[in-house]
């Protein structure tokens, strides 16, 4: 028996638009960003999936497109957890910077490392492994049990929450998860076993035609 699990990056947010560090802040969705919300809806209705729970951060612009989704499918009416714990990294003092602003003050080598590196944190902020030491607990223990019990279950969150995620279920390496990039809506899919293993994997693009769904079967690693 397996379980359904997918995990989706919010839709473009106000600060993703204007290239800003956002955080923890909170900031709503584009036009673009409802758009996408409502692709991966639609993609994800094609796909037939009926879900028994879902979670969500405690940020409007994953919120916002959980809502979405679950409308364009039919299923508003399923349990869902809001928490904290999947919220985004916290960029600390470069919350609210452009981009390329804080790349002329520091520099862009020492940006470069605040955003890319998995264990040095940007001032005040936390690092992918201080994102990981809070996400990585919560799944394990409130939304995995529910997948291995053979329910489906959908997250809305983030960039580095569910590249904290992934990195734990597909038990990839710090150097490995550095060149991970999650695109904002594009539903990503595994089949989950029992004992918490990823069967398979399958992210869910926009048709060109009928169907160009990437697959890919998982071995376990050690």
């Amino acid at each position: 028996m397996t379980g359904t699990l997918v995990l989706v990056r919010h839709g473009q947010s106000e600060w993703n638009r204007k290239n800003l560090f956002t955080g923890w802040k909170d900031v709503d969705l584009t036009d673009q960003g409802v758009a996408e919300a409502h692709k991966a809806g639609h993609l994800l209705a094609r796909a037939g999936i009926a879900f028994d729970e879902a979670f969500t951060s405690g940020l409007k612009r994953a919120q916002r497109t959980l809502d979405i989704i679950l409308a364009d499918m039919g299923q508003t009416g399923i349990p869902i957890t809001r928490d904290e714990a999947i919220n985004e990294r916290d960029y600390g003092d470069l919350v609210g910077l452009n981009k390329d602003d804080a790349r002329r003050k520091w520099g862009d080598e020492q940006v470069h490392i605040w955003r890319r590196s998995y264990d040095v944190p940007p001032p005040g902020g936390e690092s992918l492994k201080d994102t990981a030491a809070r996400a990585v607990p919560y799944f394990r223990d409130r939304i995995l049990p529910r997948v291995e019990a053979g329910e489906n279950v959908l997250v809305s969150a983030h960039g580095n929450s569910l590249r904290a995620i992934i990195m734990w279920l597909e038990k990839l390496k710090p150097e490995e998860v550095l060149k991970l990039e999650l695109a904002t809506g594009v539903p990503i899919v595994y089949e989950i076993d029992a004992q918490g293993h990823v069967v398979s994997k399958k992210v869910l693009r926009p048709p060109q035609g009928e169907g160009s769904d990437w697959n890919t079967t998982f071995p376990d690693k050690a």
